[in-house]
């Protein structure tokens, strides 16, 4: 796993821009290379603001929206176009507005469905495997770059400290009893996270300092999940200052645009 890199930005409209304005370079990057490139999404308050602002900018035309599988890092278990749920955020924000293929847009099916909270887990770890390649290693895609929020307790996607979610290897997992509403969830694992190429883990606010110290120490992820989000190649923590300002120097390489 790669060592996390920290860069700090004034605030956090400043931060979502410059993150918005990160994902077109590295998804061109990527499709220049390989004529097509993947990202995981999250929601949360800056998560949504960052694909807004992708929107907003011209230059997201520089992707090629129609080479680009989008997947999500966790869904809250609601129906489909449920105004809670992380994939309506991003309807709304961004994808409504580009041209996406549809049947590249990976989705966490909700009740709506069907399925069980665990039967949806299972449908989006088996479209994983399907997405795999040779070179992935395992049965979850090498992602290209994943997005994630966390919250003042350090959670990721919807693994919450101490809940039995970080203990599971297998690649996606239904939540139950999460710490905030709803309750019932579907989130990727630590493993199918440290699968990406590339993490970006993504906060504001002083509320996320202490979380942000602990995520970039030795702390164990069981109790400090955002301490295990680590991708294979890189690994970057993108902050506004109050969401760095308790970062010790010698924790990370700290970097201010």
């Amino acid at each position: 796993m790669s060592v996390p890199s920290v860069v700090v930005h004034r605030d956090a409209d400043v931060l979502a821009n410059a993150v918005a304005a990160r994902i077109i370079t590295r998804l061109v990057d990527v499709q220049s290379a390989k004529g097509s490139a993947s990202i995981v999404l999250t929601g949360g308050t800056v998560g949504i603001a960052t694909l807004a602002a992708i929107a907003a900018t011209p230059a997201r035309d520089a992707v090629d929206w129609r080479r680009l599988d989008i997947w999500w890092g966790d869904e809250r278990f609601l129906p489909s176009g449920d105004k809670e749920r992380n994939e309506t955020g991003a309807r709304e924000a961004l994808l409504d507005h580009v041209d996406v293929n549809p049947e590249r847009v990976h989705v966490m099916l909700g009740p709506d469905s069907g399925l069980t909270a665990e039967e949806s887990a299972e449908a989006y770890a088996a479209e994983l495997r399907g997405a795999a390649r040779p070179e992935d290693h395992g049965p979850v895609p090498g992602f290209d770059v994943m997005l994630l929020g966390m919250g003042p307790d350090s959670h990721v996607a919807s693994l919450f400290p101490g809940m039995p979610a970080l203990y599971d290897t297998r690649a996606v997992v239904a939540v139950h009893g999460a710490p905030k509403p709803p309750p019932t969830r579907i989130s990727l694992t630590l493993p199918a996270i440290q699968s990406s190429r590339e993490v970006w883990v993504v906060a504001a606010g002083e509320e996320k300092s202490g979380a942000v110290r602990l995520a970039l120490s030795d702390s164990g992820h069981v109790q400090v999940p955002a301490s295990g989000a680590r991708g294979r190649a890189r690994t970057l923590f993108l902050l506004d200052r109050a969401a760095a300002s308790k970062i010790p120097p010698e924790l990370g390489r700290i970097s201010s645009p």
